[in-house]
């Protein structure tokens, strides 16, 4: 089955009425959606770190164990890191969800395919890891579930959600890492990030 949602939309939908939910944004196509849906202080995007953003989720949920973490990033991203499935697989944190968004293309690169248009299912290696909930999506009527899992469920919880591969406008977040690393930390920590 081909896939029919978009990439904007379905991003646009995790994040409404965020409220204090922290995410992480994979570089590229990812952080761009991300900051299209809204620039948000508790959003890092990552620039240049590929195949990091499950990792970086991770450490922010084993540090905040009562805060809610989301992962947004693409499937070439989650190709080069998926080692960082083992390691959520083992640490199991309960508060964490890793969303990636697959057009089945490297979308920074010149749109080759990826291996997952040739069959990889992510979400079969996610819970050969030991991630109970991870799903494929491929219907709009799904998103509303996974937005209330993102929020809700126990994890970790892993989605892949197929989407087309056509090319979006670049929406860029900041590119000032001290800038972003600050305001994350200010948003999280408030005052005290003074002082850590």
């Amino acid at each position: 089955m081909s896939a029919t949602l978009k990439r904007r939309e379905v991003v646009a939908q995790l994040l409404a009425d965020r409220g204090d939910l922290m995410v992480v944004a994979g570089l590229g196509s990812t952080a761009w959606d991300c900051t299209a849906a809204g620039d948000h202080p508790l959003t890092f995007p990552l620039w240049g770190a590929m195949g990091q953003a499950a990792m970086m989720g991770l450490g922010l949920a084993l540090a905040q164990p009562s805060r809610r973490v989301l992962v947004v990033t693409g499937d070439g991203e989650m190709l080069m890191g998926m080692g960082s499935l083992a390691t959520i697989g083992v640490q199991q944190p309960a508060n964490l969800s890793v969303v990636v968004i697959d057009n089945e293309r490297y979308g920074e690169t010149g749109m080759q395919a990826t291996h997952t248009a040739s069959g990889v299912d992510l979400a079969a290696v996610a819970r050969a890891c030991g991630i109970a909930h991870a799903s494929t999506l491929t219907r709009e009527s799904e998103i509303a579930a996974l937005r209330a899992a993102v929020h809700a469920q126990q994890g970790p919880n892993f989605a892949a959600v197929k989407v087309v591969a056509d090319k979006v406008p670049i929406v860029l977040p900041p590119r000032d890492g001290g800038l972003l690393k600050a305001r994350f930390r200010r948003a999280l920590l408030g005052d005290a990030a003074d002082t850590q």
